[in-house]
């Protein structure tokens, strides 16, 4: 395939290795914030990993250009039903997700199983820390929002979360974001009380997985149209 990569940052050379290595052509890099829809337009796919920003104009200007893009960048959620509908009005293909590494994806799925369970042990405070490198600048980040988002959907005491190292309200999933220099990226979800704790961890041990994963998911939707999810990367139910 041709890729074109939109972010040339350091997720953005890790991508370009790891599609090399998997046989396809770097189309163009793009590494400025201005760019119009002709750049791209012969790539069969782009990957954006840039800043929350600027992704949104990104976004529009791949579905303009009648190219499927992959988004790893986290922070513009807030304009997520915007972009769905501007997809579909385009007819374009999107497919996004808060961390694209195989094994954080297989973690997001041990969450929800782990929350129903503690749903019917509702004398446990659940709470969330997640570490990353002191460049992101999303925080709390979008990983430990799904984390947090499957939480609530699966257990009953939960209505929301918050950034805050300890909460006094039970109905809420307290996030705790630490930033720290060279930590690509590690999520604790803890389950506690008075008797014992029950935690499980994600730890990325580089940028490695991330690139793989955000490579798999471009091979899967070129071609494609619509909105997918990881999940439907990995043939997840």
């Amino acid at each position: 395939m041709k890729i074109s990569i939109i972010g040339n940052g350091k997720m953005g050379q890790q991508i370009q290795k790891i599609a090399l290595e998997r046989g396809h052509e770097i189309h163009v890099v793009i590494d400025e914030g201005n760019w119009s829809t002709d750049t791209i337009l012969g790539s069969d796919v782009a990957i954006e990993f840039t800043q929350p920003k600027s992704s949104k104009k990104n976004i529009l200007n791949c579905f303009k250009a009648n190219v499927p893009v992959v988004v790893g960048t986290t922070g513009w959620y807030s304009s997520y039903d915007e972009i769905i509908n501007e997809c579909k009005n385009l007819n374009g293909t999107l497919l996004a997700s808060t961390n694209f590494s195989l094994g954080v994806n297989i973690f997001f799925e041990i969450n929800k199983k782990l929350a129903a369970l503690m749903n019917l042990n509702k004398n446990y405070n659940s709470s969330i820390t997640e570490t990353h490198h002191l460049q992101k600048l999303d925080k709390p980040s979008g990983t430990a929002i799904s984390l947090a988002e499957q939480i609530i959907n699966n257990h009953d005491s939960y209505e929301d979360w918050k950034l805050a190292d300890n909460l006094t309200n039970n109905n809420m999933v307290s996030i705790k974001a630490n930033r720290a220099p060279n930590v690509p990226g590690k999520h604790t979800v803890v389950y506690e009380n008075d008797i014992d704790e029950i935690s499980i961890t994600h730890n990325a041990k580089n940028r490695k997985g991330f690139a793989l994963g955000a490579v798999l998911a471009a091979e899967f939707v070129a071609n494609k149209k619509g909105v997918f999810t990881m999940k439907e990367v990995l043939g997840i139910q």
